[in-house]
């Protein structure tokens, strides 16, 4: 009798810490090779999105966004672009959608001598 009260009080813990209110993280550590590395994640409802700055030893850095949403079908979008030691940069950015029974995604490059490429995917699961 006691084991039966007992699993619909862990379910309600459960939703109760699942459902919380908005939530972040950040953090900020150095890299192996003399670089630094710092993230950001925030959680609001069922929209995650976050965010990551790398800096290299020689001056390179690297800048990245993202932003999910989950559902039925679940969608991202990430943007990223970085800059060289020697000051050539680069940008993309990438789209996806996953659902139940199959995916999507679709980015493109910029590279430093300015030329893009586009690129698309699909794939079952």
């Amino acid at each position: 009798m006691l084991s039966s009260v007992k699993i619909p009080i862990f379910c309600l813990g459960a939703m109760l810490v699942w459902s919380a209110p908005a939530s972040a993280e950040e953090w900020q550590r150095p890299t192996a090779h003399g670089g630094e590395i710092s993230r950001s994640v925030g959680k609001d409802g069922n929209v995650l999105s976050g965010s990551t700055t790398r800096t290299g030893p020689n001056g390179g850095t690297y800048t990245s966004s993202s932003k999910c949403v989950g559902g039925v079908v679940d969608r991202c979008a990430r943007n990223y672009s970085g800059t060289g030691p020697n000051g050539q940069t680069f940008s993309g950015k990438r789209v996806s959608a996953r659902g139940p029974f199959r995916g999507r995604s679709a980015g493109s490059f910029t590279g430093p001598n300015g030329n893009t490429v586009h690129g698309f995917r699909r794939w079952r699961r």
